[in-house]
């Protein structure tokens, strides 16, 4: 199952890029025997500034066509990261074979867009800075990767 990160605005080169493109990796060494990954960023930039709308659009348009579409937003479900590997091996195993993971702007996810998603994922009711969330769920694909995996990455 292949995984694409689909965020509006760019992650500019930095101590946050370096972390997003090392788990990433380590994702793809980990996952792909599993049949997770690989794992790709699309980067989007609403360059009219039309707003929650514009961006949900232009994030519709990165997700590919019948992949599960996973939304994060502070209201989502919480999960812990044994759950989360269950959900993405649940995925892989009932034959997705494209998951997108959609991270909004600063104004979030238009509802349309959120009403869509097979799984809207907080990381907790706190807003974390855009590029922060992305490290998070890079870091959550390559720990689910190691969970399903049985490394000892992960110890609980």
């Amino acid at each position: 199952m292949r995984l694409r990160l689909c965020a509006v605005g760019r992650l500019r080169s930095g101590p946050e890029a370096d972390l997003v493109a090392d788990y990433l990796n380590r994702l793809g060494r980990t996952g792909r025997p599993l049949g997770l990954g690989p794992a790709s960023v699309t980067e989007i930039e609403d360059r009219k500034g039309g707003g929650m709308e514009a961006e949900a659009a232009l994030l519709a348009r990165a997700v590919p066509a019948g992949a599960r579409l996973c939304v994060l937003d502070e209201r989502g479900r919480q999960f812990t990261s044994p759950e989360f590997a269950a959900q993405l091996a649940r995925w892989r195993d009932t034959g997705t074979s494209e998951a997108a993971f959609v991270i909004g702007g600063a104004d979030g996810i238009a509802p349309d867009l959120r009403a869509r998603a097979d799984l809207v994922l907080s990381f907790g009711s706190m807003v974390w800075p855009h590029m922060l969330v992305r490290v998070m769920l890079a870091e959550q694909l390559y720990r689910a990767a190691a969970i399903l995996a049985g490394t000892p990455y992960h110890r609980a």
